[in-house]
């Protein structure tokens, strides 16, 4: 198990404390063509009420997101569609929750500054600043907390990528999330506003995942909180297969490969978690958070006892 060093997430307007308790954050997919939910929310007041219940289930975060960036996806939109998708949503959520603790999943500084001006707190970029020249300067004068995230080549590229072998991943992944921590950092984003997500699924296919989530304590050597988003993943269904008699396990059919992703990822370093069920999540990181705490009373009291 890997312990988590405490780190106050340094946000738009308050901090948020990652440390000993794993912090959820809800995906709100406010398109017609996300992989697993998308055209599910045919409204603005569909889409507050379930982020309201996101946060009533557990949430510390909801992450508002525009456009869909999974492979095949039907195209991009306009900057001023995102905005128009996301901004009503985040001041709706907002009016009814004052307190609410918000994300906007974009690549886009255009989007990303009326986000933070409707009232997100954190950017969550899955370009890690690569896809508008215009992200590093406008986190840093917002500012806000920023998501990097590691994506090898854009959506469309994905299928056409050479494999990556297993232990090809963990090497690229850390080496280019410490190159855009680099660039954040000269950008003028403070270190302590940053998180970093290796990206699962994002350019990696199937089995290099899995080296991916077995490696984060090693991404945790860069120095920031990491974020692991493995919900509904391709990977899972992949390895699901053999159970369905296809090529691929239905999206509808991996939650509990979810949950179980992602308590791994949280054993192996993760401070966030990021899910479209909330409240599993919620419990499975309970469970999680206090096997790593009976872990380091253990490893406390066998220090205790060697020093005697």
């Amino acid at each position: 198990m890997h312990r988590r060093a405490h780190f106050e997430w340094k946000l738009r307007t308050r901090s948020l404390a990652l440390d000993t308790a794993t912090r959820v954050m809800g995906i709100l997919n406010v398109t017609p063509d996300s992989f697993s939910d998308g055209g599910l929310l045919r409204s603005v007041d569909d889409a507050v009420d379930t982020a309201l219940a996101m946060f009533a289930d557990g949430a510390a975060i909801v992450d508002v997101g525009g456009e869909s960036t999974r492979p095949g996806a039907s195209g991009a939109i306009s900057t001023q569609q995102e905005i128009d998708r996301v901004v009503p949503v985040i001041e709706g959520i907002r009016r009814a929750l004052p307190d609410a603790l918000l994300s906007i999943d974009t690549y886009r500084a255009a989007t990303a500054q009326a986000a933070i001006a409707a009232g997100a707190e954190i950017v969550n970029d899955v370009s890690g600043l690569l896809w508008d020249d215009a992200m590093a300067a406008t986190c840093a004068d917002l500012p806000c907390g920023l998501i990097l995230m590691h994506a090898r080549g854009r959506p469309s590229d994905w299928k056409s990528l050479p494999r990556l072998a297993p232990d090809e991943v963990l090497p690229l992944v850390k080496r280019e999330l410490a190159e855009r921590l680099s660039v954040a950092i000269a950008a003028g984003i403070a270190a302590n506003s940053i998180i970093l997500d290796p990206g699962f699924g994002f350019g990696k296919m199937q089995d290099a995942n899995y080296a991916l989530l077995r490696g984060l304590p090693e991404l945790a050597a860069l120095g920031q909180p990491l974020l692991a988003g493995v919900s509904r993943k391709s990977f899972l269904g992949h390895t699901l297969a053999p159970l369905y008699g296809v090529a691929n396990a239905p999206v509808s059919a991996r939650e509990h490969a979810t949950l179980a992703a992602s308590t791994i990822a949280i054993l192996m370093g993760a401070s966030l978690v990021r899910v479209h069920q909330v409240r599993p999540a919620v419990e499975a990181a309970l469970i999680a958070d206090a096997a790593i705490a009976a872990d380091a009373a253990l490893a406390g009291d066998a220090t205790l006892s060697a020093g005697q």
